[in-house]
């Protein structure tokens, strides 16, 4: 057992990954020599994997975990909390914007009696439109689960092994590792931290990507959708029964007789869109209803690093 275990999803990191260790070693050694350092590579394509086997042979505490594909990075942070066992967990990205230094902090406020502490962005070291994107992430996850997940709050923070155990048993496939911790209700506080800018490369986290991500996790935790798609079919309804009876008394009191096809044939095209748009979100909801009940393994592990204990945490795949 350790006491601090710091969780990491590896992804195209390789220049950022000694620099990463070296300060994880010295931010962690303020607190407690008894660490240890999960590294889970995503398959990048990279030299990722090479130079997290070149750690864990220099450093007993550094244990790395590789997967047979690329998976994504909340099945990264799952197979790192599946695989850890520290008293306290840290769990961090690899771009360095999540200061190491920061760890120390952290751990002393978990220390006032809280389960949760987030790592809370006071200003982002990101592009505009990365802001932006972002912003508008949190924004429609909140509408649809509503949940109030602080948007400035990454996936940086530390966790009691509580906490971690908890996280553990929820095992289905649509992940958002800070909703599902949110969800919890865990005693939680939040400092402020400063972010920096990105050590290497650039995010990986296109538009696309976040759309995906929302849009995947907004059916795993909400089915306002599909509530929504019901208030929408009774305000048409009520619409068209109004309308209706508007033409029913123009007929009776004046005889007018009714004309307009291209709206009647404008009004048919529309509802239809409607009704196939809602079948689609019935569609998909049904889609990842399959994709669970098929319980399929959350990742594949394709190597690890000698001196990790793989076996003895089996059961908690």
């Amino acid at each position: 057992m350790s006491h601090i275990s710091v969780v990491i999803p590896i992804y195209k990191a390789e220049k950022s990954l000694d620099v990463l260790y070296d300060r994880l070693k010295v931010s962690l050694s303020e607190i407690t020599q008894d660490f240890e350092i999960i590294l889970v590579e995503d398959c990048g394509g990279d030299r990722s994997w090479d130079i997290i086997t070149q750690l864990a042979n220099s450093d007993s505490r550094v244990k790395g975990i590789q997967f047979s594909r690329n998976f994504g990075q909340h099945y990264g942070i799952t197979a790192g909390l599946d695989h850890c066992d520290g008293d306290w967990v840290v769990v961090m990205d690899c771009d360095l914007q999540d200061r190491p230094e920061e760890i120390p902090r952290l751990y002393k406020k978990a220390q006032e009696g809280y389960d949760i502490v987030l790592a809370r962005r006071g200003k982002r070291k990101d592009s505009p439109l990365k802001r932006v994107t972002s912003w508008l992430f949190y924004q429609i996850f909140n509408y649809f689960t509503e949940l109030q997940y602080d948007g400035e709050v990454g996936n940086f923070r530390i966790i009691s092994r509580q906490v971690a155990q908890n996280f553990c048993l929820m095992r289905e496939r649509l992940r958002f590792f800070g909703g599902l911790v949110d969800w919890m209700g865990f005693y939680t506080a939040s400092i402020d931290v400063f972010h920096e800018e990105r050590f290497a490369g650039k995010s990986t986290y296109t538009f696309a990507k976040l759309w995906k991500l929302a849009s995947e996790t907004i059916i795993a935790y909400s089915d306002k959708p599909l509530r929504l798609a019901i208030k929408l079919g009774f305000i048409i309804s009520i619409f068209a029964f109004i309308y209706g009876f508007y033409i029913l008394i123009e007929v009776l009191i004046y005889g007018a007789t009714v004309t307009g096809w291209s709206s009647i044939i404008v009004s048919l095209y529309f509802l239809g869109g409607i009704i196939i748009s809602i079948l689609g979100i019935i569609g998909i909801y049904l889609g990842k209803t399959f994709d669970e009940i098929k319980n399929r393994p959350l990742y594949l592990v394709r190597n690890k690093t000698k001196n990790f204990n793989f076996d003895a945490h089996e059961n908690r795949k």
